[in-house]
């Protein structure tokens, strides 16, 4: 007796034709069961919304950050828009992934762009002075005054311009930059260095004091040696010492000397 034999029903969705919209694409990759067939719709639906990511990438271009970077930047927001996107919401895909990929690009200019790295609430604050100023430049007709934005964001006269300070470090200027008409004088040529003559001048003012604790013969000795120039054996001979006296004498008068400059 030969056993007929059910035929296997196939409940997996039908797969989308190969010219179906990204929307399309969307339904049927949140319909499809995790593996290989899931992962080929998600290529397709991020394939699909591309133009999105490149149209809202170019938006941005011009401030500074190469358009590749933001593209890529847009394209990473995309691909976290497709892969929470939830289509029983019957939320439009468009109206979900715009905000995403665009959040994704301002983040990328608050963390990625500045030059000098500040505190976040800096660069916050820096952003909602960047609005207050377009918005308040629309409504009052003038470009706004620091007590304006004060105003309008609810903050202190010093937080705004601890903010506008912030935002100096968004942008860093090569030091080899010519400042000069004719380009021969840049502006590292204008940055100052170490001057050893502030240290040399406090030695001196600590010193008057210093060589008033010796005895006058011990300053004699010194003056000859340091300003003088002589030899100890001149020194000696000057002052009617031996010249081992005088070596003896100018080590004691330099210790005093060190302790009293290092107390």
């Amino acid at each position: 007796m030969t056993l007929l034999q059910s035929p296997t029903v196939d409940t997996s969705p039908p797969a989308p034709s190969p010219t179906a919209s990204a929307s399309e694409l969307l339904a049927a990759m949140a319909a499809a069961p995790a593996g290989r067939q899931r992962s080929r719709l998600r290529d397709r639906a991020i394939e699909g919304w591309l133009p999105l990511a490149r149209h809202l990438a170019h938006r941005y271009s011009g401030r500074g950050e190469p358009t590749d970077d933001l593209v890529q930047t847009a394209t990473v927001g995309l691909i976290k828009a497709v892969d929470k996107f939830d289509p029983e919401r019957g939320v439009d895909f468009a109206g979900y992934a715009i905000p995403t990929i665009i959040g994704e690009i301002k983040r990328h200019f608050r963390d990625r762009t500045w030059s000098v790295r500040v505190p976040r609430r800096l660069q916050e604050l820096r952003l909602a002075i960047t609005e207050a100023n377009a918005t308040l430049t629309h409504s009052l007709g003038r470009s706004p005054q620091v007590s304006d934005i004060a105003v309008h964001l609810g903050i202190t006269e010093e937080e705004v311009l601890e903010g506008l300070e912030g935002a100096r470090a968004y942008n860093a200027t090569s030091l080899s930059t010519p400042i000069s008409e004719d380009g021969t004088t840049e502006l590292g040529d204008t940055l100052g260095g170490e001057d050893r003559e502030y240290e040399i001048a406090e030695t001196r003012v600590a010193l008057g004091p210093a060589l008033a604790t010796l005895d006058e013969r011990e300053q004699r000795i010194l003056s000859l040696r340091f300003y003088g120039n002589l030899t100890q054996s001149q020194i000696a001979d000057q002052i009617g010492i031996s010249q081992m006296h005088v070596s003896r004498l100018l080590t004691k008068a330099l210790a005093k000397l060190r302790r009293e400059l290092t107390d």
